[in-house]
């Protein structure tokens, strides 16, 4: 058991640490509504990473070889999501950094339609983590190179996948608390000028993803 959850923490932490995509929309969640406003988003990540687990865990190497075949087309579709999102991002953004001071404030908080409420967000996030399926191969890989987890009991395999998303929750948490951190501490215009940055980096590695399908 405690072979199983030390496995499942460092692949929670695996996936979870490399700064892509979702973590920089977390980051700037965080900046433009605060912690609270951020926390379901990092919910939905975390969630998400452990269904991915669970599915590895429960048939990795049956998942793994039915994706495989598909993972260009998969990762088009993920690079085509993430590409929609940064776009509809930057444009919100745009139009925040057009407005006067008052009326962007007041667009940047925690009830801002763009990101809606917490139960939207998570719904979300939850979504655009879900539509990298390539993350199973990842776990289905990682299980299948673990005899310890591999030949595991039921019991060792759900300690493993609960771990994972311990594991995510606590990284994903931690970009939004670092967003949040800076959210009192930057001027509005600022705060919107990060938006728009953040967003544009992740259009850029949505173009990154498609040019190496």
């Amino acid at each position: 058991m405690f072979d199983a959850l030390v496995s499942g923490l460092v692949a929670g932490w695996g996936v979870a640490i490399p700064l892509g995509a979702i973590g920089v929309l977390l980051v700037d969640l965080g900046m433009r509504g605060g912690f609270r406003h951020a926390a379901p988003a990092a919910a939905a990540v975390a969630t998400a990473d452990l269904l991915y687990a669970a599915v590895a865990a429960a048939a990795g190497a049956a998942a793994a070889s039915l994706l495989a075949p598909h993972e260009h087309a998969l990762k088009l579709v993920a690079a085509g999501v993430l590409a929609a999102v940064a776009a509809f991002g930057l444009r919100a953004a745009w139009r925040r950094a057009k407005t006067a001071a008052g009326a962007a404030a007041a667009a940047d908080g925690p009830a801002a339609g763009a990101d809606g409420a917490g139960h939207r967000l998570f719904a979300r996030f939850l979504g655009l983590t879900a539509v990298n399926p390539t993350t199973v191969l990842y776990f289905a890989a990682l299980i299948a190179g673990l005899p310890a987890i591999a030949d595991a009991s039921a019991a060792a395999k759900l300690v493993f996948v609960v771990a994972v998303g311990v594991a995510s929750l606590s990284w994903q948490l931690t970009l939004a608390g670092a967003g949040a951190a800076l959210h009192h501490r930057l001027p509005d215009s600022a705060r919107l000028y990060t938006a728009l940055a953040g967003n544009a980096i992740v259009l850029g590695l949505a173009a990154r993803m498609a040019l190496s399908a």
